[in-house]
């Protein structure tokens, strides 16, 4: 047995440690999932009025012009993205494929960049 025995920290300080990109790409999908669940009424009952009337169609349109509530979506746009993409590569880990350090690495930059990437575009048109 080794009898050296190795400082521990006694707490995990996350604001002096640097995790590395999974690590935070991680930390995104849970706050994503998390923001998505929390947004659900709202967005389902812009639905509902989409989809109701003609009357409340033009009540669905004045709210969604706001400036606010378009940057609100975009921002769901967003954690439905990095949600969606961060899936996918947690799913290719469960089977094996990605482990590697390098290779997990590459993935979570890959779904950081994908999600921005799309948002960016897809927020372009919304605006």
């Amino acid at each position: 047995m080794n009898t050296i025995a190795r400082k521990r920290p006694k707490h995990l300080n996350l604001f002096q440690i640097k995790l590395p990109v999974a690590g935070i790409a991680s930390i995104l999908h849970r706050v994503s999932g998390f923001g998505l669940f929390l947004m659900l009424p709202f967005l389902i009952w812009l639905l509902e009025l989409s989809l109701t009337s003609p009357d409340s169609f033009a009540t669905f349109q004045s709210i969604a012009a706001h400036p606010l509530i378009k940057l609100l979506l975009i921002g769901l746009l967003w954690a439905f993205l990095h949600h969606f993409f961060m899936g996918m590569r947690i799913l290719l880990i469960d089977i094996h494929v990605g482990v590697a350090k390098a290779q997990a690495s590459a993935s979570a930059k890959a779904v950081l960049a994908v999600s921005l990437a799309l948002t960016l575009i897809l927020g372009v048109k919304l605006w």
